[in-house]
């Protein structure tokens, strides 16, 4: 995180009809530096200095050619994209409507609709290098329900990275409460060359999620020579 010294904390003024939840959520983005720089610097969310940050770590974005981002919404993670990789074609999905990003091809419909892979091959005329996914369900406010209803969002990405990426490419996913389940980590270590888990520091310290970075995509030549293994 760029800067030098802290500014004053900002104090919210007296508002009755204001709930203590939301008084906290606002005086957080307040004094959050995140905030201010994506305000400053033009990035339509804090979440892109995430992506930045693990992008430092993990140079995913190094020579990169084409990007799948799953939920896009409100656009930051493609802005850094478009940014890093300024050639690379990409192809973003949400249910949200995402205001337009220039360079980036947006649909709005839900990833787990049956055309929806289709359409995001088409897109992109080619099979992607990188699939990113900051999807996460719509919490109904039970612990564990939410949990799983976003690992299952998890999962169908990865699977959706199996079976497009081209040979080498990367998947990085946003994951709950001690990263990612048994089934999942065993699922990308077995298609990916290397898989960590990594919390960058614009992920805020009390927040559950982590991400998941699998590099080295083997190849679907490796998936059938395996399963032919198998039979």
């Amino acid at each position: 995180m760029r800067g030098s010294g802290k500014e004053p904390e900002k104090r919210l003024k007296a508002n009755r009809k204001r709930t203590a939840s939301s008084a906290r959520w606002l005086s957080r983005q307040l004094n959050d530096p995140y905030v201010r720089q994506a305000k400053a610097e033009g990035y339509r969310s804090r979440a892109a200095y995430k992506l930045i940050e693990l992008d430092e770590r993990f140079a995913f974005l190094k020579g990169t050619h084409r990007v799948v981002d799953l939920g896009v919404a409100p656009g930051g993670w493609s802005q850094v994209v478009r940014k890093r990789a300024p050639r690379a074609a990409i192809v973003g999905i949400d249910l949200l409507e995402t205001d337009p990003i220039e360079g980036v091809t947006l649909l709005q419909m839900d990833f787990m609709a049956d055309a929806a892979p289709a359409q995001l091959q088409a897109a992109l005329d080619g099979p992607p290098d990188l699939v990113l996914s900051d999807m996460a369900a719509n919490t109904v406010g039970h612990k564990q329900t939410d949990h799983l209803r976003t690992m299952g969002l998890v999962e169908s990405a990865a699977w959706f990275a199996i079976e497009t990426l081209e040979p080498g490419g990367a998947f990085l996913a946003k994951v709950l409460a001690g990263g990612t389940d048994t089934d999942l980590l065993t699922l990308l270590k077995k298609h990916f060359r290397t898989v960590k888990h990594a919390k960058p520091p614009a992920s805020r310290k009390d927040s559950s999620e982590w991400y998941v970075v699998a590099q080295g995509f083997k190849g679907r030549d490796t998936m059938e020579t395996e399963e032919d293994g198998l039979a």
